[in-house]
């Protein structure tokens, strides 16, 4: 025999006996297995409890260029995130339900998921009801929204979806609730099993309201947000009353500065809330990746960087969120 034809009956022999390539989706993806609500936690597949620690965009229309995969990257790999937020403004200039350029926010919003895919990190997909706080006011595009991204990302993994980010002066069984059973039966007709955040009333701080009417959903979790320098002890035994009655909370939105975005940081009240939020497993999303001068941004306002940022470059509440998340 040759030794080409024995050369070909090898390589033929390696190529039959080669195991099959598995096929490259999001659920193949390192680090992000199917989340689920297990009691007031998230858990993975195994059981185990999985805290998402990450960081909130601020509105897309007004902060697109920090939606790259260079910036997630930084937050992954410096800062130790795990998930990020991506905060779809619907009444505000250039929102969604407001003369927004509807396509392009959009596709940041599309941008966002594959950037986060890649990386291995979970992303929430955020109705940001803000000065409109009835979420009945723009229901009709939630469920339209939510219907389409529900549909494009049922196979995700990773995809987490927000459906009202700050209600005011909306009671939770009259108003909330029905509000979201009709966003859950959109969702859960084209993803059965992600799992949903939905608000709750005064700006996501009634939380331990929903303890005697929760939704008939088992991958359900229920915001609260707060800013550590307005929001002290009071709030913080709500969270603790609503885990005590079974209520998972996740904290979707939070600052160490005043509910304005600005004033001081709160060191104190701050480190009082990552304990809790730590000995409760509650995951948290810090409000937010820009360079707005306001206290809340997270970088300085002369940083122009937009990934990659060093020590020097971010603000006091970069610092503390950073080590906060860096922290598990």
């Amino acid at each position: 025999m040759t030794q080409k034809l024995i050369s070909f009956f090898l390589s033929l022999f390696f190529l039959l006996s080669s195991p099959a390539a598995p096929p490259s989706t999001p659920a193949a993806e390192p680090g992000i297995a199917p989340l689920h609500v297990e009691g007031t936690v998230l858990a993975d597949p195994q059981g185990n409890t999985v805290r998402l620690r990450g960081v909130s965009t601020h509105g897309l229309a007004w902060f697109p260029d920090y939606v790259s995969e260079e910036a997630f990257r930084t937050l992954k790999e410096d800062w130790g995130a795990n998930a990020v937020r991506l905060a779809l403004y619907t009444e505000e200039y250039g929102g969604y339900c407001s003369g927004g350029d509807r396509e392009k926010l959009k596709e940041l919003v599309d941008n966002g998921v594959t950037y986060a895919t890649d990386l291995g990190l979970y992303v929430i997909i955020d109705w940001h009801i803000l000065s409109d706080g009835d979420p009945r006011i723009h229901q009709d595009e939630a469920v339209r929204f939510f219907d389409e991204m529900s549909r494009k990302y049922a196979d995700h993994t990773n995809v987490l979806y927000e459906i009202c980010n700050e209600p005011q002066n909306s009671p939770w069984q009259t108003v909330i609730k029905p509000y979201a059973e009709t966003g859950l039966a959109t969702i859960r007709a084209n993803d059965p099993n992600a799992v949903v955040i939905v608000g709750t009333n005064t700006w996501s701080q009634d939380v331990e309201e929903v303890a005697a009417g929760r939704l008939d959903d088992e991958n359900v979790v229920y915001a609260f947000h707060f800013y550590a320098a307005t929001h002290k002890e009071s709030y913080r035994q709500k969270v603790k009353n609503a885990v005590a009655a079974g209520v998972p909370v996740f904290v979707s939105e939070c600052g160490l500065c005043d509910a304005s975005g600005n004033g001081g940081v709160d060191e104190n009240s701050a480190s009082q809330w990552f304990d809790l939020l730590k000995e409760e497993n509650i995951s948290f999303m810090a409000w937010s990746l820009c360079n707005k001068n306001e206290t809340a941004a997270l970088l300085k306002p002369d940083c122009t960087k937009l990934s990659g940022w060093t020590a020097e470059e971010l603000s006091q509440s970069g610092t503390l969120f950073r080590a906060a998340i860096r922290d598990e």
